[in-house]
């Protein structure tokens, strides 16, 4: 621009965009390409389960993926699996009441869906003629191959639900398997609602057999699901159904996370869909990517029972973490875009949206990005709070501040929203923390967890399992005095969930996005100086500077 020529500036309705992928107006004109997407889409890199906390990023990948490959996009929406009804079936719940191991059930059924949705993907099978043009097709290619044949009669079993919706195909599955069930137990099996005590009571289903022995029985007809066949169908996949790079397809699968069915059910279809996802990644032209929240992840029972394939699952693991480049690189991106939407001057850097750097207060990227948990949705969300009042003015460092009350309260909500699932009425361990020390020495951190240990005496705190849990050690004596290890269970949770931050004696900083194993090891307590209420909460929680 010209000297002397005033510059137009984003005015109050200027925003860097949804936090949320599903309405975000940004996210595809304003899409922030990581070296961690290019390694999701690359089709030499082996990762494909997504992991990362609430508004990391995961959602937007995978729409970003459709995007980039529209025509070689498969996406499963959780809705369409019909779970609900899965783990509501009285068979299901009848089963796990027996200790019977429903795995391979459930990788059978997650294989077909998976199988099902590319077949009818590549070749557009929406009708019972469709769907034997295919079948003729595909018989001529593998006629000379006997037990590739056999494995296509898989797909003659379901005969009239083959290009059915989704959720009408999972339905006929377990229907014929619950059938199978019953037919077994004698139409013993009690109708829902589901009681176990009563089934087995007084009388067992089979005479004088002990529960065990029945439990043997229907574990027989779990493990003669298809998977013999379905596995032998994974091989026809990739040879003569995806055998091209040109069909090279992409599944993705995404919000595993919501609040869909009983959480020790999910945990078991999540973890079998795992196994699933393993067992196709033979199929060189095909890759299934599954976007999974942090805390559901480390909650997966990776067992012997299981299978033991831990190992596996993380070596196939992407973590999703942001560096402070990248995060500035994504605010000029979005920016860029709102500005060129808005007929605003061109956004080329940081240096276009921030006011210069304060003597006391420093760089203000720097000073904001402190107050996120170095995730796109918390920074997005900072500077939409100071644009929200910038009243048509850059945004000046007395915006900054103005804003950060409103920012950081929402982000303490949001942090409760996302863990609230997992420890119920988490908040109420939060506000023990009200007005704190910025710095707190381990005598004052401990009393401030005292108070939380005292929470389930008051009747309306519905947190009373877990925290008695955590505090298990710390009413049993078994480690008092013990470098404060009595306390670790609790200060690893906040540490983990980036509410509070470590001080070490050597006066380093931590929090989890820099050392998320840091907490691990209740050792580490030896090493803690000072705590902290991570900066993105303290005015949340009215906690200031210490004047003096």
């Amino acid at each position: 621009m010209g000297k002397g020529v005033p510059r137009r500036l984003p005015s109050a309705d200027f925003n860097l965009g949804g936090e949320q992928a599903e309405a975000d107006p940004l996210l595809q004109s304003a899409f922030f390409q990581s070296s961690q997407y290019a390694s999701l889409v690359s089709r030499d890199e082996p990762k494909c389960f997504i992991v990362g906390r609430t508004g990391s990023g995961k959602s937007a990948m995978l729409q970003r993926v459709e995007e980039d490959h529209p025509d070689h996009v498969i996406r499963i929406n959780p809705e369409d699996l019909s779970l609900p009804y899965i783990s509501d079936l009285g068979v299901v719940r009848f089963l796990a009441a027996m200790d019977v191991h429903l795995d391979p059930f459930f990788i059978a059924l997650w294989k077909h869906v998976l199988l099902v949705e590319i077949i009818r993907h590549r070749y557009k099978v929406n009708s019972p003629a469709a769907k034997q043009n295919f079948l003729v097709s595909l018989r001529d290619r593998v006629s000379r191959d006997k037990s590739k044949m056999a494995a296509l009669e898989y797909l003659d079993d379901f005969d009239g639900k083959f290009w059915c919706e989704t959720d009408e195909r999972v339905r006929d599955i377990t229907t014929k398997f619950e059938e199978q069930v019953k037919k077994e137990a004698g139409g013993k099996i009690a109708a829902a609602p589901f009681d176990a005590n009563a089934t087995f009571g007084g009388s067992a289903l089979y005479g004088e057999e002990t529960k065990a022995q029945q439990a043997e029985r229907f574990q027989r007809i779990v493990n003669e699901t298809q998977l013999p066949r379905l596995n032998k169908m994974i091989g026809v996949l990739d040879e003569h159904i995806l055998e091209s790079p040109q069909n090279y397809t992409y599944v993705v699968i995404d919000d595993l996370d919501r609040d869909w069915v009983d959480e020790k059910i999910l945990n078991s279809l999540i973890r079998c869909l795992f196994r699933a996802v393993l067992d196709l990644k033979r199929v060189r032209n095909l890759k299934v990517l599954v976007a999974l929240r942090t805390n559901i992840f480390e909650q997966l029972n990776f067992g012997t029972r299981t299978g033991g394939q831990e190992e596996k699952f993380r070596s196939v693991k992407m973590t999703l973490r942001w560096s402070s480049r990248e995060l500035q690189e994504l605010v000029v991106t979005r920016a860029s875009s709102a500005a060129e939407m808005r007929q605003l001057d061109t956004v080329e850097s940081i240096k276009d949206l921030l006011p210069a750097t304060n003597p006391s207060r420093g760089n203000p990227f720097d000073y904001m990005l402190r107050r996120t948990l170095m995730r796109p949705r918390d920074i997005i969300s900072c500077f939409n709070a100071c644009y929200s009042i910038s009243n048509n003015k850059r945004l000046t460092w007395e915006t900054i501040v103005e804003a950060e009350r409103t920012y950081s309260r929402d982000r303490l909500f949001a942090l409760r929203d996302e863990w609230k699932p997992s420890y119920f009425d988490i908040d109420r361990v939060f506000w023990v923390f009200d007005s704190a020390p910025i710095k707190m020495n381990r005598k004052e951190f401990f009393e401030r967890l005292d108070e939380a240990f005292l929470l389930p005496a008051d009747p309306d705190f519905g947190g009373v399992v877990w925290v008695t849990e955590m505090s298990e050690a710390f009413w049993s004596g078994s480690q008092v005095g013990d470098a404060g290890r009595e306390y670790h269970p609790l200060t690893r949770l906040l540490f983990d969930i980036g509410f509070i931050g470590c001080i070490r004696k050597s006066g380093t900083e931590i929090y989890a996005y820099d050392s998320p194993e840091y907490m691990d090891r209740a050792s580490a307590m030896e090493d803690v100086a000072q705590f902290c209420v991570h900066p993105a909460f303290r005015l949340a929680l009215d906690i200031k500077p210490d004047r003096r």
